[in-house]
């Protein structure tokens, strides 16, 4: 009888260690062993043609192309939430399982989500540069003044688990909260007193707009020239979920006519942005690497519930947090 070799691991970016010794006491590992910069096309290409698992991170493009060059492979663990960086399609064509990492993360984006909220409308980060460039001479009386956030309307654009988180903590500041969904949830609507609006009441009545929804094909550009027209002038724009949920071009316009007074974003269209990105420039715009997630404990576990659903699948167990 031919021996029976263990399932071979690609992990395409350094995880945390916990992540990896879990592994490797199951699996045959390899790796891109690199934290910064994402594993090379053409590297990912070769290296999986005889895997079996793969952990991904949403810098992989995981499309026709590279599950057909994979005809081992059993399970993509994507480490996040979304998954809008799979060809769920092509994966059921194949046969392999696709799992994210939900729940773990819930809170830490929560916490970053309430940051931006704080930072934007205080001004924040205009705040300290202007202490940087050696600007503070005397104490103004309107000088870098801001926007409250206790007792105002908190409008949320998605009310999934985050959503839900980012309401919660919206309590503690005597806020309102109104939502847009695709679907009524009654539950919440009771114990946090959210009231469901239209997209168009909401955006109209909000002074600050959290999008917090999936990338869909529903939800792509979902927030445009029209919708931020609809905008109190003194209303925040805040986008923790997917880059492309905003027109961007659309937001710049408006941030630089005054049609909104500010904005803060974890995500972009196309990622990673630098410098040169318009946005980025904007005195009134608080601009964040895709950070929603990182937390020592939250990334830690991401990449556990990742490891932790390639060992079961490998193993002929049902994962834990499958996607379809």
């Amino acid at each position: 009888m031919a021996p029976v070799h263990p399932s071979k691991v690609y992990i395409c970016r350094q995880i945390p260690t916990p992540a990896v010794q879990l592994l490797a006491n199951h699996c045959e590992l390899a790796l891109w062993d690199n934290a910064e910069v994402a594993v090379p096309r053409e590297v990912l290409l070769h290296e999986i043609e005889n895997v079996d698992g793969l952990l991904t991170l949403l810098t992989e493009s995981v499309d026709r192309e590279l599950l057909a060059a994979a005809p081992r492979l059993k399970i993509v663990a994507n480490m996040a939430v979304g998954y809008d960086n799979i060809d769920l399609q092509a994966a059921q064509e194949r046969g392999v399982v696709i799992t994210n990492t939900p729940n773990v993360l819930t809170e830490t984006t929560a916490d970053l989500t309430f940051a931006l909220m704080l930072t934007v409308a205080r001004r924040v980060v205009e705040a300290t540069e202007y202490l940087r460039a050696d600007q503070w001479h005397t104490w103004s009386p309107m000088g870098l003044t801001g926007l409250d956030v206790y007792g105002k309307t908190l409008g949320i654009i998605g009310l999934g688990k985050i959503g839900e988180a980012v309401a919660r903590r919206a309590q503690g500041f005597g806020m309102s909260v109104l939502y847009h969904n695709r679907h009524r949830h009654t539950r919440l609507e009771e114990t946090l007193g959210a009231v469901y609006k239209s997209l168009e009441d909401l955006l109209q009545e909000a002074d600050f707009v959290c999008i917090l929804t999936p990338l869909t094909p529903d939800t792509h550009h979902l927030i445009g020239t029209r919708e931020l027209s609809l905008m109190k002038q003194t209303a925040i724009l805040i986008n923790t979920s997917r880059g492309p949920v905003v027109e961007e071009h659309a937001l710049y316009q408006a941030l630089v006519a005054g049609q909104i007074f500010g904005a803060g974003l974890d995500v972009f269209e196309q990622e990673p942005v630098g410098s040169e990105h318009p946005l980025v420039h904007l005195p009134n715009v608080v601009a964040l690497p895709h950070i929603g997630s990182a937390s020592m404990a939250t990334r830690t576990a991401m990449a556990m519930l990742a490891a932790s659903n390639l060992v079961a699948v490998l193993q002929g167990q049902r994962p834990l947090t499958p996607v379809y």
